[in-house]
């Protein structure tokens, strides 16, 4: 069976497709390459990497990229994690899976008392989502 690749998408590749790509290294085996990105890149917020840290998940190095960096010929399932980078999704040149999950945006609570909950929520969210993911694709 040849390699599977995974491409997160989100607007800013910022959080919720950085925690997917990080929980996604964590459950696939390890010849599945794993990618995240944005329609921009805005940078990795300290939330998400602290976040992560919280549930035994080190993504202090990965950083925020575009699509431009993927290496889009090669994905074999792409995963919009919100309605930006589900409406602006690219065109593959190989027919792709694709999936959505509409996930709030935890950087709306940025500087709000209740900040770090709403990135544990998200999360929390990602982490059940991308465990269904791996049972369904690895069978």
């Amino acid at each position: 069976m040849k390699n599977k690749s995974i491409l997160f998408l989100c607007t800013g590749n910022a959080c919720r497709s950085q925690m997917a790509e990080g929980f996604a290294r964590a459950m696939f085996p390890k010849e599945w390459k794993i990618y995240s990105a944005g329609t921009i890149a805005a940078g990795l917020f300290p939330q998400t990497v602290e976040a992560m840290r919280e549930a035994g998940i080190d993504i202090s190095g990965q950083y925020s990229k575009t699509i431009d960096s993927v290496p889009v010929g090669e994905i074999d399932y792409v995963i919009t994690l919100c309605g930006d980078a589900r409406e602006s999704c690219p065109i593959f040149p190989k027919k792709v899976e694709k999936e959505h999950w509409p996930i709030k945006d935890p950087a709306r609570d940025i500087d709000k008392p209740n900040e770090l909950e709403s990135f544990r929520n998200v999360r929390d969210d990602i982490k059940a989502r991308v465990e269904g993911l791996a049972k369904r694709l690895k069978g």
